[in-house]
């Protein structure tokens, strides 16, 4: 079997014909309105000031890329702004220069919150006194957060106590906020494709594993402790698993087969579900986390790739057929029954990525453009309601859901090359993680 067999077995054709477009499932995702928060510069006192433009972008780019808020323009602040609790003044309407709550809860700038604070350094430590205030309450019940936050005295030190107080604010709102997680994905930069990972903004890039083999799709289990991903050793594609806290390499039996590969986790870590040729076409089956126990669940005449488990429920498989001509996305129970079609057969579709909630995917579709071209879309798995994110830049696809379910990460040629790109679920907010080499089939992991 060549190398290229299961990179090339969705390649896009395409219909030309206008997607549907349904914005009551953007809401349903990103929970309506946003309330509106301001977030001044902070300032930093003596050697702290060296570090601030770095604190302050972190700081305005981890609230407004989360989607919670509605980041108010800097344009429209007042002239000033307050460093501590005193110097709020504590009476009257507020002259507009930044120092009654009034000025930042009355137009132009409408906030509902406040970020202000400061940074100085004390024993030999980068120090953040970091304030949220509710200014459409009364100073006296305003606070909300008040709370020191402590780094190194340098520009990481700087992006830590940022991420820090950010990850406190979004908390608040309910929203866990991304620090921590990790986005694993393939890499070509440093001549064959490889698993890398990096932080979920990009930074810290490293390979994760290294084999003299061709490595691709991966996949985490829920936990975020394993990481499953295909190898196309002489004998064709087999599957490796290795623990992500320790990078070993863990036990799982490959079938007797010219191909097995896109393997998923179970949500309580009991089953894995993947496609192998033990025989004839790709066929799902289901086996134990070490490959043992193996049971087949689909058994049609043609190519069945891609099964994800429900994250939520366990008990349903979205997967990408061919039993109807092109490739679409299906779903069927965990015991291969109750087969239903969720794409109507329109182009090429692929790549399904289960939303946390269980009830949602994100998957990539050729659907009314040129052929080669992908782009991401959702659903909604009960209705079959569908949005269109990405909107005919290249190459849009393998996207899948941070923990949080409101951001998706994707892979894009858009610039010319493929890089890993994240967006918001309403297809906003798009900012491109990497650009050395070429990067694809990216996975969100806790």
């Amino acid at each position: 079997m060549k190398k290229t067999f299961l990179l090339s077995l969705l390649a896009a054709t395409v219909w030309p014909l206008a997607a549907q477009q349904r914005s009551d499932l953007i809401v349903e995702l990103l929970k309506g309105d946003r309330p509106a928060i301001a977030i001044p510069d902070f300032r930093g006192s003596g050697d702290a000031q060296k570090h601030m433009a770095v604190f302050n972008d972190t700081l305005y780019n981890e609230i407004q890329g989360s989607g919670v808020f509605k980041v108010v323009s800097r344009s429209l602040l007042p002239r000033l702004n307050p460093q501590v609790p005193q110097d709020f003044k504590p009476a009257g309407r507020g002259s507009g220069d930044g120092y009654w709550m009034t000025d930042w809860s009355s137009p132009p700038v409408s906030a509902n919150y406040l970020a202000f604070g400061y940074t100085g350094i004390q024993n030999n430590q980068l120090v953040l006194f970091g304030w949220l205030y509710n200014v459409q309450q009364t100073l006296a019940s305003a606070q909300v957060i008040g709370k020191l936050y402590f780094g190194d005295v340098n520009d990481d030190g700087a992006r830590k106590v940022a991420r820090e107080f950010a990850a406190d604010i979004l908390k608040l709102m309910g929203m866990p906020g991304l620090a921590g997680t990790k986005i694993f994905f393939v890499s070509s930069r440093t001549g064959e494709k490889q698993i890398w990972m990096m932080d979920y903004d990009g930074s810290g890039q490293r390979q994760f594993a290294q084999y003299r083999d061709l490595c691709t799709m991966p996949s985490v289990s829920p936990d975020g402790s394993r990481i499953a991903f295909t190898t196309f050793t002489p004998n064709g594609p087999q599957i490796l698993v290795h623990s992500t806290e320790t990078g070993r390499r863990l036990p799982f039996l490959n079938p007797a087969a010219s191909m097995n590969a896109t393997l998923s986790f179970s949500p309580d870590g009991s089953k894995v579900i993947f496609a192998s040729k033990v025989g004839g076409f790709a066929q799902l089956h289901l086996a134990n986390p070490d490959g043992s126990g193996l049971q087949r669940l689909s058994n049609s005449r043609a190519i069945e790739v891609e099964p994800k488990i429900n994250p939520k429920t366990g008990a349903d498989v979205v997967l990408v057929s061919g039993r109807s001509g092109p490739p679409q996305i299906y779903k069927m129970s965990l015991d291969g029954a109750d087969v239903t079609r969720l794409t109507p057969g329109e182009g090429q579709a692929s790549n399904p990525s289960w939303h946390p909630d269980g009830k949602h995917i994100a998957f990539s579709w050729t659907r009314g453009y040129e052929p080669g071209n992908w782009n991401v879309f959702i659903m909604d798995v009960t209705t079959m309601d569908f949005v269109q994110l990405t909107h005919g830049r290249g190459r849009n696809e393998n996207p899948s859901w941070a923990p949080d379910g409101r951001h998706i990460v994707f892979a894009s040629n858009r610039n010319g090359t493929m890089q890993i790109y994240t967006m918001l679920a309403d297809g906003t907010e798009v900012r491109q993680l990497t650009s050395a080499g070429r990067n694809e089939m990216p996975v969100w992991s806790r």
